[in-house]
């Protein structure tokens, strides 16, 4: 716990200032609370002197010597106002005037604490993402979207809640309990001590349910976290589960999701609600313990004043006392949640950027893989390749799924880091440049097209951030998606939806192209670019990649032998190894897996 709330502190550091103040105002909205108590006695003592004159004089007794005077003072100059109504009007506003300022120092505790909740949560959260942004891909292999975004959002959310609604009861309701207490100690030592026996009894039960609170917390954020993962997969596969009558299913996976987050969430209700009754049984023993123990001893006697003053306190301290106990089951709970955030922010890249990165300069740089060996966890994608590239060099990648293709692309573009080996550019190891670097000297176009929901113009300009209207409207040409752009109402001004919903797929992959040829990069990385293409789009666009291939050094993974028989060298893979290299004809010649893979293709 100590570790958790020391994380806390952190957080709200940068806003201090107004914690601070928050906490000073909760800490006087503590104290005005008791205080009024003190200040009706005082009142009604005021004005029905002969009413209440033993038992004040009995409290005026306690008091230090000053403040004894100083009472005493306040008591002779106050006699005889019950004869001036104007007095005893002002002096009962008084009453008004000490809840007045009770409202207002709690709101501004509140308001102070909410304020840096806020602020804290969103930077977490900001911190949160940036961290998660900047992770290697292998972590997002292995990871599921909906459950990151359940903890950058929910499981922050049960922080901001503790920070703006707990912290209050952190600092307002134990100088409550304090104060009454001791002022229930200060006038009837005796019946309080009696009325409070029992309530370390009631400490066991709460200390268990606040362990109960913390475990269902736990089980509560990774069922939401799965139930973000359902929708998540449900909304993005939804043609799928269109196509296959599949809305049943997804709606049994909801269901069954929603059933447990259910059950942990009760346990959590339980947990935060049974230790308040628990309190108020303990505050009736307690009154019950004190009839018993006067009528039991004679010799004590209590005046009516003295016994009202007890259970008005008693039951006063029902409320802050029931709000420190659900604090320490909140506390469990917000606990468990941001357990899972600082996790994922102790969550290590496997691609670590090195400490003093060397420049790179790709332009007319030769690309080597010199016997790069990799794995995805126990299985074995690349093994022992040496490959060299040429600058301006087209070389193309084929094989059968998953021979390695992509992976060599991957490891290119820094995604991972070879087990054994090193990839150079100019000679230079990828692991001594900076990943920003490496990735703005190179431009993909994946099979997978990947567009936001944006317009069409901001989606180009992706490229190149600092890219001009006519740059962006040239390469839209060049990749031939300037002419269906014009068709549409908006224009480069139509915002295409998630994924690019509203466009063809052959739209989307114009348009992918057009940011590759935007960015204007050294290397160049087709992942089948053309595979969403009909024939003639595929023929226009083709020959706008000849040309932005012209003088880039490009790899192509093609499953369509047809696209790469003008390729400089066809490297063929097999099981994660080079098996054949050369061009298209030497490779026919040879009579191997590229001639085999040929027939099949044209055969077919």
């Amino acid at each position: 716990m100590r570790d958790f709330l020391s994380k806390l502190f952190e957080l709200t550091r940068p806003y201090r200032g107004r914690l601070l103040l928050g906490v000073v105002t909760g800490i006087i909205a503590g104290i005005v609370e008791p205080l009024m108590i003190g200040v009706i006695t005082f009142v009604y003592g005021a004005i029905f002197p002969s009413a209440n004159s033993e038992p004040i004089a009995k409290s005026l007794r306690l008091l230090p010597d000053f403040a004894r005077e100083l009472a005493e003072q306040a008591q002779q100059a106050l006699r005889g106002i019950e004869s001036h109504p104007g007095a005893v009007v002002l002096l009962v506003s008084a009453i008004p005037a000490v809840m007045f300022l009770r409202g207002f120092f709690s709101y501004l505790n509140v308001y102070n604490l909410q304020w840096t909740a806020t602020r804290a949560v969103t930077d977490l959260r900001t911190r949160l993402f940036d961290h998660l942004i900047n992770l290697s891909t292998d972590f997002f292999h292995r990871s599921h979207s909906g459950e990151l975004m359940s903890r950058i959002m929910n499981d922050t959310q049960t922080l901001q809640t503790l920070i703006s609604q707990n912290t209050a009861v952190i600092v307002k309701d134990p100088v409550t309990v304090l104060g009454l207490l001791a002022y229930l100690l200060w006038n009837q030592p005796r019946l309080t001590l009696v009325a409070l026996v029992v309530m370390p009894v009631c400490m066991v039960p709460i200390a268990i349910f606040s362990r109960k609170a913390r475990t269902a917390a736990r089980g509560m954020q990774s069922k939401l976290g799965e139930l973000g993962g359902v929708m998540s997969e449900s909304f993005t596969g939804i043609r799928v589960i269109k196509a296959y009558n599949l809305e049943p299913t997804a709606s049994g996976q909801f269901k069954r999701a929603a059933k447990d987050f259910i059950s942990h969430q009760m346990r959590i209700v339980r947990s935060l609600e049974i230790p308040g009754p628990l309190l108020e049984f303990a505050g009736a023993v307690g009154l019950a313990f004190v009839f018993i123990y006067l009528a039991l001893h004679g010799g004590v006697k209590a005046s009516s004043a003295d016994f009202l003053k007890v259970i008005l306190c008693i039951y006063a301290m029902y409320r802050p006392l029931k709000g420190i106990t659900r604090l320490h089951n909140n506390l469990e709970q917000c606990r468990a949640a941001t357990e899972r955030v600082f996790e994922l922010l102790a969550t290590k890249t496997t691609v670590p950027e090195p400490v003093q990165p060397k420049p790179l300069k790709a332009t007319g740089a030769e690309i080597q893989f010199d016997h790069v060996s990799f794995a995805y966890g126990e299985k074995g994608a690349l093994k022992d390749i040496q490959l060299t590239i040429k600058p301006g060099q087209m070389v193309a990648l084929v094989g059968a799924s998953g021979s390695g293709k992509t992976t060599i692309t991957n490891l290119l573009l820094r995604f991972y880091d070879p087990q054994t080996g090193a990839v150079r550019i100019a000679g230079v190891d990828l692991r001594e440049v900076s990943t920003r670097d490496l990735r703005d000297q190179i431009a993909v176009v994946t099979q997978e097209t990947i567009l936001f929901n944006e317009t069409i113009r901001r989606n180009i300009q992706l490229g190149r951030a600092a890219a001009t209207e006519a740059e962006i409207i040239t390469a839209a040409k060049n990749a031939h998606a300037h002419e269906f752009i014009q068709e549409k109402p908006e224009g480069y001004d139509l915002v295409i939806g998630e994924k690019g919903v509203t466009l063809s797929g052959g739209q989307r992959q114009r348009l992918a192209i057009a940011r590759a040829i935007l960015k204007n990069a050294p290397i160049l990385i087709l992942d089948e670019a053309t595979s969403a293409l009909d024939s003639e789009s595929e023929r226009a666009v083709q020959s706008a990649l000849e040309a932005l291939m012209h003088g880039r050094t490009t790899i192509c993974i093609a499953h369509r032998l047809s696209t790469i028989q003008k390729a400089d060298v066809i490297v063929v893979l097999d099981q994660g190894r080079i098996v054949e290299m050369g061009r298209h004809e030497e490779l026919l010649k040879r009579d191997g897996t590229y001639r085999r893979l040929h027939d099949l293709q044209f055969q077919t």
